[in-house]
């Protein structure tokens, strides 16, 4: 059979490389072509274009760079087009992808949609469009099952949660290794994870790093991403506490005791290490106004928001500053507080499900497609 895949993230690029080996497993012959990164391309199949080249960060970014969003919709339909997939399978990354798919559902291509648009969170619209152009839907947060068939009358299938697995099958390093490898000393290590897009980075560590002198028995990590060169962040290495480690963000929070993160899917990954974090995140003065008129969300980060309560401290916009960030900082460092905050980490995990995510899916894909 023939799949094509889109992800437009690094979570994305993460959660379809461990699709495509279980799709691989269901169907041995399978041909993948698909948008995504590095881990997918490690994979196997064939990479279009890279999530690096599609990333934009905020409502005004997307306003500036619209010409180059439109372009890469057009390839994308001429891809397809002569490619002839079985199904197309879509990973969250919903301005483009939900384009996609109601141009592919008046083509009859077979339309799977792999973590869900977080259309709970804002343009609750969009249900419209997915239940006209998604054939199959695949969700990995508890909460999102009742919030579709309950709310929106449309079927889903809960599968888990694809961290889970990415967490359970990686490559453990030895810790003594990586500290050694990275020069890391022997100090307990404040992990900062400031995002995947460039401005995004910038914005956020010039927060994370403003506390680094008044925590001088620690030492500071930045979790580089995959999307971006070691030469982007050698601007922000000017402390001798500060270090840095590219990809290896899993690696790092094995070893991390405590952490900085900016909202998104990493604030997840950092609970499921079972590492304090306070959440941050700080947008352009435009794209924060509009977007605090249009989400209505109790929390941004999926920790709080899948417990339903605040187990981890969000420090948001005007609060997301030095005083702040070295006050809840000083809190998770405390033994206390440390031991409340792991307990909800416990019961978070036991909410997400087990392992086995990723084959589920696969096995629902191949099973509806062959």
């Amino acid at each position: 059979m023939k799949y094509y895949i889109i992800a437009g993230e690094a979570s994305g690029d993460l959660h379809g490389s461990n699709l495509m080996k279980n799709i691989f497993i269901e169907d041995p012959k399978a041909e993948i072509r698909f948008w995504g990164g590095d881990l997918m391309q490690e994979a196997g199949g064939t990479l279009v274009k890279h999530f690096r080249d599609l990333a934009f960060m905020g409502f005004i970014e997307v306003v500036a760079n619209l010409k180059t969003i439109l372009n890469n919709i057009k390839i994308c339909k001429t891809d397809i087009l002569s490619f002839n997939p079985d199904v197309i399978i879509f990973i969250d990354y919903p301005g483009f992808n939900m384009r996609i798919a109601k141009w592919a559902k008046k083509l009859n291509i077979k339309t799977h949609y792999y973590i869900s648009p977080q259309i709970w969170a804002w343009k609750e619209n969009r249900i419209k469009s997915i239940k006209r152009d998604v054939d199959k839907m695949y969700v990995i947060l508890p909460f999102e099952k009742d919030f579709y068939e309950k709310k929106h009358n449309f079927p889903v299938e809960f599968v888990g949660h694809p961290l889970i697995d990415a967490i359970h099958n990686r490559k453990v390093s030895d810790p003594i290794v990586f500290k050694k490898e990275n020069n890391l000393d022997e100090r307990p290590i404040i992990s900062l994870l400031p995002g995947s897009r460039k401005q995004e980075i910038s914005k956020m560590l010039s927060e994370m790093l403003s506390v680094v002198d008044d925590f001088k028995d620690y030492q500071f990590v930045i979790a580089g991403a995959p999307s971006q060169d070691f030469e982007f962040y050698k601007q922000f290495l000017t402390n001798e506490s500060v270090h840095f480690v590219s990809n290896k963000t899993y690696d790092l929070l094995s070893v991390s005791h405590a952490a900085l993160v900016t909202s998104g899917t990493a604030t997840l990954e950092t609970a499921l290490f079972k590492v304090p974090e306070v959440v941050l995140y700080k947008g352009s003065w435009a794209s924060y106004q509009i977007a605090k008129r249009i989400i209505t969300l109790k929390y941004i980060s999926l920790v709080n928001l899948i417990m339903d309560k605040e187990v981890v401290t969000e420090l948001i916009q005007d609060n997301c500053n030095k005083k702040q960030i070295k006050l809840e900082l000083t809190k998770i460092l405390s033994e206390d507080y440390r031991k409340t905050l792991l307990d909800n980490y416990d019961l978070l995990e036991q909410k997400l499900g087990g392992e086995g995510a990723s084959s589920k899916t696969a096995h629902l894909i191949y099973s509806s497609i062959k």
